[in-house]
């Protein structure tokens, strides 16, 4: 397998023809069986070193009667080692602060600090060590290269960057791989009519950020006359949000930019990212698992569901020594598949992508209600505004759904009302439960340049709107 040693060492001026399919084609192709049992010798070597640097690791596994010397397969692995969640980091983080006595590299290693933004509790501090950011941008390039991203191709990058880990892994990447990057950012008043600017003068062939974004600019460009084609991307590439793997916002996006649209995405806490990415073989998001092994495994038990199920991820880490992650939670929710890709790379894959949260699941009088499922729906009625929110509460003894719906500007009040009315048909049809439909002036609500939050819990909200309507 090429430059596959732990910890990792790359060769910096490596680069696959520009015409090869593949970044390392030997990993990328070889049979999944091989592949696991190369994953079984590095899961000895990670959890071996981790358990010699890391008290955190050591203590749990302790715990759990694990230890290195006894792993000999992947059945081994998810049945002896503990899964650990978010909660875990951050008391680890409050009990040593900063970084937690999961961080193994000495401190004068840390090359980027970044983060969590801290909103829901104690914000989780990531560091960095150089040799971990090299590989970042490594798997990066990889994963930007199977979606046809190549040397001297302009990147550009819409998204914020701060402490959120997306922008600064996905241009790694974009400088490792040669590319053109373009590092422009997001979140400042008025950048998204400057973006439209800068894509007009510059005409990428790439752009990544969050599909919400992507609409966003989309919509700010028709505003001013401008079709969004006339950018020339070829290639959007998103992560930070489920959308991209919708069916229905990923037409819209292709019909807007005229680009072919990839989904990809983990956790922060699990960058490289994109170890969940779609290549040029469009079955669906790959599970990268020589960069990080994936579990998708029952929310109740943690151990893996057999293919074709629903469950959570659960990942690790195969080339991270500063803070590796081993068997961390995702807590998010989708269906894996052991199909070929017609790409010809042999991972697992995840055909729609990571389609929501299970702590996002509410049940509405029995039926168990996911928010991307309304988003698919909404999203593809003619006469949509662009934005929507979903209030979810309970009248009495009633559970209760009312979706606020922005409508195009163009519809008059007959429109509103038979637009109203297809929402509710549409919603009912598919969700199997009544739904109030409210429809709402164009730009009622706030667009996002990273994250759009459409769900809200809030009794009294709901019966003022319900009272609206």
């Amino acid at each position: 397998m090429e430059e596959w040693s732990f910890p990792p060492r790359f060769d910096a001026d490596y680069a696959p023809p520009t015409g090869s399919r593949y970044w390392f084609p030997v990993r990328e192709t070889m049979p999944p069986a091989d592949r696991e049992k190369a994953i079984v010798e590095r899961l000895r070597q990670v959890t071996r070193y981790a358990w010699d640097k890391s008290p955190f690791y050591r203590r749990k596994w302790e715990e759990a009667g694990f230890h290195p010397d006894r792993l000999r397969s992947l059945e081994d692995f998810e049945s002896k080692v503990p899964v650990i969640a978010k909660k875990d980091l951050r008391e680890a983080q409050a009990r040593v602060p900063p970084f937690g006595d999961y961080l193994c590299v000495p401190d004068s290693e840390i090359h980027h600090i970044h983060g969590t933004s801290g909103t829901t509790g104690r914000p989780t501090a990531f560091a960095i060590g150089r040799n971990d950011w090299d590989a970042i941008a490594n798997a990066h390039a990889r994963i930007m290269w199977s979606m046809g991203i190549r040397p001297g191709m302009r990147v550009f990058i819409g998204s914020v960057f701060s402490l959120y880990m997306g922008s600064w892994a996905t241009l790694a990447g974009a400088e490792r791989i040669r590319a053109q990057a373009f590092p422009f950012g997001a979140g400042v008043a008025g950048q998204t009519s400057r973006a439209v600017d800068w894509l007009l003068q510059m005409r990428p062939e790439a752009l990544y950020g969050t599909p919400s974004y992507a609409l966003r600019i989309a919509e700010v460009a028709e505003e001013r006359g401008i079709d969004p084609r006339e950018f020339g991307i070829q290639i959007l590439f998103f992560s930070g949000e489920p959308g991209a793997s919708i069916p229905s916002i990923r037409k819209k996006i292709e019909a807007a930019f005229g680009g072919r649209v990839f989904d990809s995405g983990s956790m922060a806490e699990m960058t490289p990212w994109a170890h969940l990415a779609e290549s040029t073989g469009h079955t669906g998001m790959l599970c990268w698992q020589d960069i990080v092994y994936t579990e998708v495994c029952d929310p109740a038990t943690r151990r893996r569901v057999p293919f074709g199920s629903e469950g959570s991820p659960v990942y690790t880490h195969l080339e991270r020594s500063s803070q590796p992650m081993i068997r961390l939670l995702s807590g998010d929710l989708t269906r894996w598949e052991a199909v070929p890709s017609p790409c010809g790379r042999t991972y697992p894959v995840l055909p729609n992508g990571i389609y929501g949260r299970i702590d996002d699941q509410f049940t509405v009088r029995g039926e168990n209600i996911y928010p991307s499922a309304i988003n698919d729906i909404v999203s593809t009625l003619a006469g949509y505004g662009g934005e929507h929110r979903i209030i979810v509460s309970r009248e009495d003894t009633m559970d209760r759904l009312v979706v606020q719906v922005e409508h195009v500007s163009t519809l008059d009040g007959d429109g509103v009302s038979s637009f109203r009315q297809l929402a509710k048909d549409r919603l009912r049809a598919t969700l199997g439960v009544s739904t109030e439909v409210l429809v709402v002036p164009h730009n009622t609500f706030e667009r996002s340049d990273t994250k759009t939050h459409r769900v809200i819990d809030e009794r009294e909200l709901f019966r003022e709107i319900a009272g609206q309507q």
